[in-house]
């Protein structure tokens, strides 16, 4: 099982950068795959990124795509380098785990883009 908590969440301007992080425990944290979603208000949760096991195969949805990278290090932490922030990317974004028959979410974090 694996707890996840998330950090780095805030206000920003437009154009700002801000990093999120994401820290598992558990000692099988390689073995799931890393995602970050995203719900603004009066919204669904949305798909933004996700990265596998290994690091090296990473999605994105469009609307982040060439603004924000995933990454992951060997330290049971994925983070969210999101760049040139719009206000449209305003939500609380959550992080997830997933393995087949396992699905973990963290308890998501407030970004905040003023215009």
């Amino acid at each position: 099982q694996l707890r996840l908590v998330e950090s780095g969440g805030g206000l920003a301007q437009a154009g700002d950068s801000l990093r999120l992080s994401c820290a598992a425990s558990g000692r099988t944290f390689n073995m799931y795959a890393m995602g970050w979603f995203r719900q603004a208000p009066g919204k669904e949760r949305e798909f933004v990124a996700v990265i596998n096991g290994t690091g090296r195969n990473t999605v994105y949805a469009d609307a982040v795509k060439g603004r924000f990278t995933i990454s992951r290090d060997n330290a049971n932490t994925v983070y969210l380098q999101m760049d040139s922030l719009k206000p449209e990317d305003t939500a609380v974004y959550y992080c997830n785990a997933n393995r087949v028959g396992n699905d973990y979410w963290g308890q998501g974090t407030q970004v905040t883009v003023s215009s």
